[in-house]
């Protein structure tokens, strides 16, 4: 029990780092346009992050994301020690990516923590003939880091587009002032994607390590008290900051206007809406890259700046790797004292 203990207040640990690590990520255009000052973002964000708990609990009704993450392993391999091991991987790669101001994937970590951990537990790729990886839930997940940066750099360039030949012959001074006020919308929408994406795959981890202690059989049946903990905490992360991630997303990929800011936020939040949608955990730092890049590139390529953008994409190719042997590390260590 008190491993169980253990592995629920570490994931809690990695929702609130996940929190100042990837949540500030939509409030990166918002301060660089100066709409909101930093701290308002951030509370901004904290509650529409939060809020994310009403609209899944209460209208959609389910956890997709989180079923995805908790599957992410074969059941029968799925031990605490091994929880354990994945958990204080993605731990240890968050707070490096965070403290060198590199908006790598927290999703990705936790898969390449959990798969890693989990390997080094069965010691291979199979057992008796049964793969140690759910292959359906970490492929989709996998594909999709290439993916979702896609989508929401083509979503960004429609709407963008669109939104140029719109307000093409509107005066430049009401124009400003009318996106300043629908960048709140935008940016509330993508803190609301981000927590139903990002919380979700914490509630994920804990439904894992409840069901391999014979607490629960499945997703549905998690006590009401854990997704409102993965919810509240990511909320409370939110608010500690992560200015140093929040700079390089607002100014050193693309400059925006609040134009601009407006048609990247409602880009990243039409990627993790539809990716909630399908189940499949993604990386907010990823869907927002490429939906500022997306609008970016409508001025001209130059405009964004891809030295910065290639040295993001280094650091998301390297995380599930770096994650998966740091909690193979983890779990041989862990393995000594357990």
């Amino acid at each position: 029990m008190i491993l169980l203990f253990t592995i629920i207040a570490l994931a809690l640990i990695f929702d609130y780092i996940n929190g100042f690590h990837d949540a500030a990520l939509s409030i990166a255009t918002i301060v660089s346009t100066k709409v909101l000052t930093p701290f308002q973002a951030v509370l901004w964000a904290a509650i529409f992050n939060f809020a994310a708990y009403f609209l899944f609990s209460n209208f959609i009704g389910e956890y997709k994301i989180a079923g995805t993450v908790a599957h992410f392993v074969n059941r029968d391999f799925i031990t605490l020690p091994v929880i354990l091991s994945g958990l204080i991987a993605a731990i240890t790669w968050n707070l490096f990516t965070w403290w060198f101001g590199i908006p790598s994937s927290s999703s990705h970590t936790l898969l390449g923590g959990f798969v890693g951990a989990a390997l080094a537990h069965a010691g291979g790729w199979a057992v008796h003939g049964e793969h140690v990886i759910d292959y359906g839930s970490v492929i989709p997940t996998f594909l999709f880091i290439v993916f979702a940066p896609l989508i929401g750099m083509f979503v960004a360039l429609v709407i963008t587009i669109l939104v140029i030949n719109l307000f093409q012959r509107s005066n430049p001074y009401k124009a400003d002032g009318w996106f300043r006020r629908m960048q709140l919308v935008s940016s509330a929408l993508l803190s609301l994607g981000h927590g139903g994406n990002d919380a979700q795959k914490v509630l994920g981890i804990i439904a894992a390590a409840m069901a391999a202690h014979g607490d629960v059989d499945n997703i549905k049946h998690i006590p009401d008290w854990v997704p409102v903990a993965c919810f509240s905490v990511i909320a409370l992360g939110t608010m500690s900051g992560g200015w140093r991630i929040a700079k390089t997303m607002g100014k050193r990929i693309t400059k925006t206007s609040p134009m601009e800011g407006v048609c990247a936020e409602l880009a990243g939040a039409t990627t993790l809406a539809l990716t909630q949608y399908l189940g499949i955990p993604v990386s907010t730092t990823h869907t927002i890259t490429g939906s500022i890049v997306g609008v970016g590139a409508t001025k001209r390529m130059s405009a964004v700046r891809w030295g910065v953008t290639i040295n993001l994409i280094w650091a998301w190719v390297l995380t599930i790797p770096v994650s998966a042997l740091l909690a193979a590390l983890v779990y041989w260590i862990v393995r000594l004292f357990l």
